[in-house]
């Protein structure tokens, strides 16, 4: 076995591999610079058989003070907010970001975000790994 760098030559491999698991999501663009770390596992006979491909995704924070203005002023100040942090994501590179919300507050905030276009994607089940060194 043999782990290494993505090269360019993986591609058609990685295609075939993607398309027998059967999985409903269109092959990634591993050329897009978004992909930070791609591996692959080759057996010993030098065949593909593996590739992890690590694509940064961006986490929202939002940080809002609840006695700063009336709702209305507030409601406004998100609006505004969305569209120039769109923008500047988009300029850096990102396709996407994602929220998770406080239990608190999640049935409620969550209708405003769908309202801004947002959507709950419980489509796939996330799962989260802690790095640490080693």
């Amino acid at each position: 076995m043999l782990i290494r760098e993505y090269r360019e030559a993986d591609l058609e491999p990685l295609r075939r591999i993607h398309q027998r698991q059967g999985f409903d999501y269109a092959f990634p663009n591993v050329s897009d610079p978004i992909f930070i770390s791609k591996l692959v596992v080759e057996d010993d006979a030098s065949k593909i058989v593996t590739a992890s491909l690590a694509r940064l995704t961006c986490e929202m924070y939002l940080l809002a003070d609840p006695e700063a203005g009336k709702p209305r002023d507030r409601w406004q100040w998100l609006l505004e907010l969305q569209r120039a942090g769109e923008r500047d994501l988009l300029s850096r590179g990102l396709d996407d970001a994602h929220a998770w919300l406080p239990p608190p507050i999640a049935k409620r905030f969550g209708r405003r975000l769908q309202s801004l276009g947002w959507i709950r994607d419980d489509a796939w089940t996330p799962y989260c790994r802690r790095l640490h060194q080693r």
